[in-house]
């Protein structure tokens, strides 16, 4: 029998994983890997004013903070680039440094208030899958669902945004909303793991996955089903081995796995990966 704790682990990081990927592609193809870094940073300060707003740990709570600052962070992104000269992956930095910055202040402050209830917070910076709940799973799972109906109702406006902006444009699609929609899922899809992972290592649960799977296929429905099916297998081998060994860390052990599942896929993938592309020249 699998004790209450690890299943929880199991469940919540397989969510992540398995969401974290299928969103994570997209940002891949449009080569907007430092989104999820920086969303993933921007949602601290969130966490934090909300807890100062409410003086409680809510879960509802703080990833509503989380989720409204990683919003805002990328609505901030998109105006600096539409109006200065200041290029996308500059703008994502600087927004990154500047919530997250604005985020350990907070913490320290918070850290220093009076009140019993305010250990805890500072494990959404490594994640702390150990304390998910079976409310926290719950949570997630309809996090999960809204986010995968997103994804199956923008399907064919997200495909074409990521391959070709202009020729969507052409056809007479709002290419500014159907961008805003995407990040909205890419935002839910962070928030949904700050708890098993936190903000410091969920851009590699964006990004790693997507990575592995554009190795083995050039077709995008193929991909996302790929890196949303590492992303998971990932989080449950993760939590695995973090539960069979004492005080190893169930996030960085995730990250691990999934740079296993990159890096085997760089080397052994047909067509992309090292050894065929070596094959094939000799």
């Amino acid at each position: 029998m699998i004790e209450y704790t690890i299943a929880m682990v199991m469940v919540g990081s397989s969510l992540v994983g398995c969401i974290s990927g299928a969103l994570g592609g997209f940002a891949v193809l449009r080569k907007q890997s430092l989104l999820g870094d920086s969303i993933s940073h921007a949602a601290l300060p969130g966490i934090a004013i909300a807890f100062l707003i409410t003086l409680t740990k809510n879960p509802v709570l703080l990833m509503a903070g989380a989720m409204i600052a990683g919003w805002i962070s990328t609505l901030l992104v998109m105006a600096i680039v539409k109006r200065t000269i200041v290029k996308e992956d500059a703008a994502l930095g600087m927004i990154l440094s500047v919530f997250f910055g604005f985020g350990l202040v907070l913490l320290t402050i918070i850290q220093r208030l009076p009140t019993s209830n305010k250990s805890g917070l500072n494990h959404y910076l490594f994640g702390s899958a150990a304390t998910l709940l079976a409310s926290d799973i719950k949570l997630m799972a309809v996090l999960s669902v809204i986010t995968v109906i997103g994804l199956l109702l923008f399907w064919k406006e997200f495909k074409i945004l990521s391959f070709d902006s202009d020729y969507a444009i052409s056809l007479g699609y709002n290419v500014n909303h159907i961008e805003l929609i995407l990040t909205f899922l890419t935002v839910t899809a962070i928030v949904i793991g700050l708890q098993t992972v936190g903000v410091i290592l969920m851009s590699a649960m964006i990004i790693a996955p997507a990575s592995a799977a554009r190795q083995w296929t050039n077709r995008l429905g193929v991909m996302i089903a790929l890196s949303a099916l590492f992303g998971a297998i990932s989080g449950l081998i993760g939590a695995t081995i973090s539960s069979q060994v004492d005080r190893l860390p169930t996030g960085p052990t995730i990250v691990l796995v999934m740079s296993a599942f990159v890096a085997i896929s760089m080397v052994f993938a047909p067509a992309h990966g090292l050894i065929w592309k070596r094959n094939r020249r000799s």
